[in-house]
């Protein structure tokens, strides 16, 4: 935390009873904090946000220094406190931050005087718990009793701030411990017994909010979760919703400064000059493009006759249904496309999908060559648009609508007339052709013993486990399995407590030693650091080299995924531990495919 004396804030007490501290200079912001708190739980926010704002924290009624409220309180109890506490400073209107049941007391306010409240951040709220929460938050009220319970403490702690707590919180959580076991009991109580039942007080006055209101709680908040913020945010008028990633329902004491920052943010921008639109984030488009392309598709060439009466065509994987009745689909073209013109002005298209084999026709519309339908055998289908042979599905389409779509013209077809069979399609991801035939067939093909293992990356790094003798490995089993067959990968994995999400093939070979055993290994992703588990590691790529590996083909292995993982460009090694091939379940196309399409 920050130094106490840096923040030079002073401790003061209203005429009726409440407690409160005020520090800094400019616009004013309250802070009203949670059960079993006190006004300088807002330590680090008052530290970082007193030379642009004058802060004023509550102790609310039954905490700090405060008056307890009434034996059956209502919010509305809580809210004329502070209220009172800002006529008393001569406050006429505030940005308010509330923290759980602060932000319950802030929305009140900031409903029953609308004029008071410049902007509101109601951090980790409550709303509308599901049954199972809603039972489980009233039996700790009910078994609140006039003293304070260790057990009970230690329990709220670890709901707080996790458990085992982290190291990096334990200061933080002993800074809350020290404020529960300092409350006054029956404050607490009191107070505890109103934040159990008060969860959906503002359902149905959400949408009547006049102030902007910026939503935010913690991904690992399990009792004022993420659905409840973008609930209460979809209400308000002018609501958001803000997820912080891996934050808990402490995340102003955990992280201060990322929350702090977010908080400064809107009020910076909502809090002093009334409702603004919301504008468009600045992405980086090679980064949004690459996360678009992450999205696992068909592919397909569109087709349609020129007012020439000439043939013409684009690849595209923008395709997707609309509706059945009528019949609808659609399909993307970027208005700098060559065929945009004749796209854009024609009576009708064709959607052709693609097949395995046709990865040839794909690259070939996705290029500028001169004359594409030369290279495929086609035919004109009812409506005499290009119907292209050998595709796994067609759809031939009168116009619909043409949609003005930013830098893209949306092409919305009603369906004439289908075909379709039971070839494999040909599927496109992250920029690579996909190939799940090639998948099925190695899995197929398989021994049932077969060793099965993954390549799992977390942010640039892999995960493998470290032996005693200093051997990395990486995770493997007997089989695929399931979590409960301890033999298997996905035992080994679910032992071990890791989050893995298995995707792509990446390796098939069989060993050497004993031909008639069959490793099989997948590409796929982790969440979570493992760093308290001395046997898991996760090493980063670049350094994987330097591993001590006792498998020559897993080592060759891993040095293929670092150059394919380099180039975006992934395949999956079939053959020996030998020799073999590298077969194209992810091949580069010769023209890289558009998100839309190119004419």
């Amino acid at each position: 935390m920050a130094d106490v004396a840096a923040t030079a804030w002073v401790r003061d007490t209203a005429p009726d009873g409440t407690g409160f501290i005020r520090a800094g200079s400019g616009a004013p912001v309250l802070l009203i904090h949670g059960v079993g708190m006190n006004a300088a739980i807002w330590h680090d926010q008052i530290a970082a946000m007193k030379d642009h704002h004058d802060l004023i924290a509550i102790d609310m009624l039954g905490h700090g220094v405060s008056p307890l409220p009434p034996e059956e309180a209502s919010l509305s109890d809580f809210a004329d406190q502070a209220v009172r506490l800002l006529d008393h400073l001569g406050v006429a209107s505030v940005s308010i931050v509330g923290h759980s049941m602060g932000a319950l007391v802030a929305l009140e306010i900031a409903l029953r005087a609308p004029l008071r409240v410049r902007a509101i951040v109601c951090l980790n709220a409550v709303f509308r718990r599901p049954a199972a929460l809603t039972q489980a938050v009233r039996e700790r009220a009910a078994a609140l009793g006039p003293r304070g319970n260790p057990s009970a403490i230690a329990a709220t702690l670890a709901r707080w701030f996790g458990d085992p707590l982290p190291a990096n919180l334990i200061g933080a959580a002993t800074t809350a411990r020290a404020a529960l076991e300092r409350v006054e009991p029956e404050g607490y109580a009191r107070t505890y017994r109103l934040f159990a039942r008060a969860d959906a007080e503002h359902a149905d006055a959400l949408p009547g909010l006049a102030a902007p209101a910026l939503f935010m709680t913690g991904s690992q908040d399990s009792n004022s979760t993420p659905a409840m913020s973008a609930a209460m945010a979809r209400l308000a008028p002018h609501g958001q919703c803000l997820v912080l990633n891996g934050e808990r329902h402490m995340m102003a004491m955990a992280s201060p400064e990322k929350v702090t920052k977010h908080i400064m943010e809107f009020l910076d921008t909502e809090g002093d000059a009334g409702v603004k639109p919301e504008t468009d984030a600045v992405f980086d488009s090679g980064e949004f493009r690459r996360a678009l392309g992450s999205f696992l598709t068909g592919v397909t060439i569109v087709t349609t006759i020129s007012a020439e009466g000439e043939p013409r065509g684009f690849t595209a994987n923008s395709f997707t249904s609309v509706s059945l009745e009528p019949p609808l689909v659609l399909v993307c073209i970027a208005k700098r496309a060559l065929g945009h013109s004749a796209f854009s002005t024609s009576r009708g298209f064709a959607i052709n999908i693609l097949s395995e084999d046709q990865k040839a026709h794909s690259g070939i519309f996705a290029s500028k060559a001169a004359d594409k339908f030369a290279a495929v055998s086609w035919q004109p289908g009812r409506t005499g648009n290009p119907l292209i042979d050998g595709c796994v599905a067609v759809f031939d389409c009168g116009m619909e609508q043409l949609v003005d779509a930013g830098d893209h013209s949306i092409l919305i077809g009603r369906v004439r007339d289908f075909s379709h069979n039971g070839a494999q399609p040909l599927g496109y991801c992250r920029g690579t052709y996909v190939t799940p035939g090639l998948s099925q067939e190695a899995l197929a093909a398989a021994p049932p013993d077969t060793e099965v293992g993954a390549i799992l990356e977390n942010e640039g790094r892999v995960l493998f486990f470290a032996t005693a003798d200093g051997i990395y490995e990486l995770p493997a089993g007997r089989g695929l399995g399931t979590p409960n067959d301890a033999r298997s990968l996905k035992g080994r994995l679910a032992a071990k407590a890791i989050d893995a999400q298995l995707g792509f093939l990446f390796a098939v070979w069989d060993d050497a030693a004993e031909p008639w055993r069959t490793h099989v290994y997948y590409r796929g992703t982790l969440e979570g650091s493992y760093s308290d588990d001395r046997q898991m590691r996760l090493v980063d790529i670049e350094k994987i080299a330097d591993l001590k590996i006792a498998d020559p083909a897993v080592r060759s292995m891993l040095a293929r995924y670092a150059r394919e993982r380099t180039e975006d460009a992934f395949g999956v090694y079939v053959g020996n531990e030998v020799e073999g091939e590298v077969r194209p379940l992810a091949k580069p196309s010769p023209s890289q495919i558009p998100l839309s399409g190119r004419g």
